[in-house]
């Protein structure tokens, strides 16, 4: 059985992150945004590992193999300092999908933001033709709120998100 672990993310595995979510073949048609400059992740974890205030990275890790990250940062439903909360991504490897990786990495990421954050909501949102990813947000705990319409801009339109949410237990 894999055991599937959070970490800091180390520099080495940034070499992991560009090699595999460069391009459209690692990041999936739901992730795909264009080509990025890699200069902007390294500088963000030469000044802070990527553990910020505002939002962090941290490696997803299946036994020794670096399957992919997950991430979180800080959005807003009002005023800054009373409604705020996270909001959680992933991206794994192609290797690493489909085996149930990503539920366990996100059940993960929610325990340790509720352990280590005063966040009261943590939500995410995916694009409504990602069945995979709703599946596996609804299995690590998450509820489907509704959809924001033609909320993202991505391979020459608009596209629906579903936003889901977890709330402090």
């Amino acid at each position: 059985m894999s055991r599937v672990v959070l970490r800091p993310v180390e520099e080495k595995d940034i070499d992991v992150f560009e090699a595999e979510f460069a391009g459209p073949e690692g990041t999936g048609v739901h992730q795909w945004f264009g080509y990025r400059s890699p200069l902007d992740l390294r500088r963000r974890f030469a000044e802070t590992g990527l553990l910020a205030p505002d939002g962090g990275t941290l490696t997803v890790r299946e036994d020794d193999t670096v399957a992919g990250r997950v991430e979180w940062f800080r959005s807003l439903w009002g005023r800054p300092e009373t409604s705020w909360c996270w909001t959680v991504a992933i991206g794994l490897r192609p290797s690493c999908q489909g085996r149930g990786l990503g539920t366990e990495a996100q059940r993960l990421l929610v325990t340790y933001l509720f352990d280590h954050t005063r966040a009261q909501r943590i939500q995410a949102f995916t694009d409504s033709g990602n069945v995979a990813e709703q599946r596996a947000l609804e299995k690590a705990g998450f509820e489907r709120e509704g959809v924001l319409r033609q909320a993202q801009w991505r391979a020459g339109g608009w596209h629906d998100q579903i936003l889901y949410s977890t709330l402090r237990p």
